[in-house]
Formats: C-alpha cells, structure tokens, sequence
C-alpha cells in the first residue's frame, strides 16, 4: 500500500524539514517535491517509493526510545518479602505494581490485583513470591515508542535491560508523560 503522496507538505512540514532538506534526504531534486506538493507533478510508481523510505527513516529518527521515556529509579523487592512489607513499600513509594527479584534476576511482580487477590486474613502471612504474576516482558533499550505503546495495551509495565542488568522501568503513566 502506497501512502498518499497528497499530503506530502503537510508530512514534510510536521517533520519541520525545507524542500531542499527533504529533497536531499529522498534523493530527487527539490524542484520535483515543489511539483508534487503544489498538484502540478504526478509521480512515477518508483518515485513515490523513493519518498515513503526517507518519510519512513525520517520519522524514525524522531521517534523516542526505551531510553529516553523509562524511569531510572526502579523499586523492587525479594521473593522472600511478606505482603505487608510490599504493600507499606506500595503505599509510600505510590505505586501499584513491583518486579519481583530472586537473586538479581526478575521472576515475577506483585500488582494491587495480585495482593486483591488473595484473602485479606491470609495477605499478612504470605510472601510476594507466593501471590506474584508473571514478570512483565523486558525490552532493549533502543525500542521505539510504537513498540513499547503496543506491548503497554497489555502489560501493567515493562522492563528494560542492558547487558543482563535491569536499569528502567516503563509504566503506562511514563509513556503518557512523553507523548507530546
């Protein structure tokens, strides 16, 4: 499927490139994307290809990354930590979901849902291992937006990893606040 090549201007103006800048990045001269986004040019099959690869490495250039949308400061507890230790860490840290580590290596994640879960006379005597989910999925670092905007529709959180070494978390609220 080929993009409408009509709104061409609209797109190169969003991008906050000249004719020239754009012209140069695509390969054809600035006079041709002149032609095409004043109606006076139809162009070629090819062409059109030409201009959707560096619309398409454009934007990619622009997009935010794993990197610069995760939050730094990660929370996470012990296998081994009881419930109500994890829900006075929930409480005052604000948070509603917590990785899980079982040495140094995520094993699962203690959410409001998974503490709701249980009964609350038993909830005081358990351990997060014992009412954790599964661990969210973990992402390089370099992933786009639009990765990490898919894997959110169903996942609380996800977790970012380098070389082995858990160093962001990403939550839903931490994507909305670099959608701009």
């Amino acid at each position: 499927m080929v993009f409408d090549i009509t709104q061409l201007k609209k797109i190169r103006k969003q991008i906050g490139l000249t004719q020239f800048q754009f012209a140069k990045e695509a390969g054809i001269s600035q006079s041709m994307i002149a032609k095409i986004e004043s109606g006076n040019l139809d162009p070629t099959y090819s062409k059109v290809k030409r201009i959707e690869m560096a619309l398409e490495n454009l934007t990619k250039k622009h997009e935010k990354t794993a990197k610069e949308i995760m939050n730094k400061s990660i929370i996470t507890i012990k296998n081994s930590e009881k419930v109500s230790e994890v829900i006075k860490i929930m409480k005052n840290k604000a948070i509603s979901q917590i990785p899980v580590l079982n040495k140094n290596k995520i094993v699962g994640m203690v959410s409001e849902l998974s503490i709701l879960s249980k009964e609350l006379n038993e909830i005081k005597n358990l351990t997060a291992e014992e009412i954790m989910n599964t661990a969210p999925p973990t992402i390089d670092q370099n992933a786009g937006i639009h990765v990490i905007k898919q894997l959110l529709r169903f996942y609380p959180l996800l977790l970012i990893e380098e070389k082995g070494k858990l160093i962001g978390v990403i939550t839903k609220a931490d994507l909305i606040n670099n959608l701009n």
